[in-house]
């Protein structure tokens, strides 16, 4: 077996679906399996993807413990010498899994790839080239002029003399060798949802080089989940499970001084966010309480994240998934 292509299913039949029919048609050269792991086989509409592609192996599990750990119950039992780990929103469009198979067939120094994702209407999706690119993002600080340089000062790009060559792969595609699982465990299983990818790169990326190849393209349709950002705003980026594993990621890959520099600076930032909408309001002849609702569902995420402090601080193992009271990005679409 050349490839196993392990997907998620978490109440996605009809995409998943759609996924494999794009699969079926346009991949060629290589011999692959798919393997299908249910995170909800209640109400996963299993049978219908089972009716469809009776072919497909696959795994129930007793409840969601989210994306890494369904992959990696998927990695454990796969049997092809690569693994692609493939979103069940995803679309591919060419040969890209016979590509990826050829291009790691010839180069050994790569332990996995991944494929530059496109919006359905054909215009490339942005995506973070780098750990420190990333890692400039969770500082709510004003952009542009001194705030970049010392920003940058900070955390410098890398440079690699491989033009192909990133710091982390997105967990929507990823072609690795099986060593690359073997070696590394898969997956945190401390991540419920989103970081993984980054976190699991970090690692992966001792064994090997990770790289992108830009004639390697799949479409990328994010279907709605109830832990997607919900209201972004300059100083909400990202939604609040986002955010307890981004912390999370840096406890672990950078250690305790960054963690707490993170935390230092939320809370810092409570009178700041606050004082500066106040100002503005005050500027524009306008009540200076008014509008603030920005402003308190930033506190509210920081306490979230505060809640996870002691665990975090001390990698306590266990799921870092938020409970639904404190999901803020639903609670405020919903109020």
């Amino acid at each position: 077996m050349d490839v196993s292509i392990i997907i998620i299913n978490y109440r996605t039949p009809q995409l998943i679906i759609n996924c494999l029919n794009s699969i079926h048609q346009h991949t060629s050269g290589v011999t692959f399996e798919v393997i299908i792991v249910d995170n909800d086989p209640e109400n996963g509409g299993g049978d219908l993807i089972r009716g469809t592609y009776p072919s497909v192996r696959w795994i129930d599990l007793p409840s969601n413990p989210g994306f890494g750990i369904a992959n990696n119950k998927g990695m454990a039992i796969a049997k092809g010498k690569y693994f692609l780990l493939l979103n069940a929103d995803t679309l591919v469009t060419d040969n890209v899994i016979g590509r990826c198979f050829e291009r790691l067939e010839i180069r050994q120094d790569i332990i996995a790839c991944g494929a530059l994702q496109y919006y359905p209407d054909g215009t490339p999706m942005p995506f973070y080239q780098s750990f420190n690119e990333f890692r400039k993002t969770f500082f709510i600080l004003p952009p542009g002029g001194t705030t970049d340089n010392i920003l940058n000062r900070f955390y410098p790009e890398p440079q690699y003399s491989d033009p192909d060559q990133y710091d982390w792969l997105v967990g929507a595609f990823i072609f690795l060798r099986r060593e690359g699982f073997e070696k590394t465990g898969g997956f945190s299983p401390d991540f419920f949802m989103y970081g993984e990818d980054v976190e699991w790169s970090g690692r992966l990326g001792k064994l090997g080089k990770l790289c992108y190849f830009k004639d390697c393209k799949f479409i990328h349709l994010e279907n709605n989940n109830p832990f997607r950002r919900t209201n972004i705003s300059w100083i909400n980026r990202f939604s609040t499970q986002m955010q307890v594993s981004n912390f999370l990621w840096v406890r672990k890959q950078y250690g305790v001084f960054q963690y707490l520099l993170l935390i230092a600076h939320y809370i810092s930032m409570v009178p700041v966010v606050f004082g500066w909408k106040i100002a503005f309001n005050i500027k524009s002849s306008r009540n200076p309480l008014i509008e603030l609702r920005t402003q308190r569902i930033y506190v509210r995420k920081t306490v979230v994240i505060l809640k996870y402090f002691w665990q975090t601080l001390f990698l306590k193992k266990g799921s870092y998934k938020i409970k639904p009271h404190e999901n803020i990005d639903l609670l405020t679409a919903s109020a």
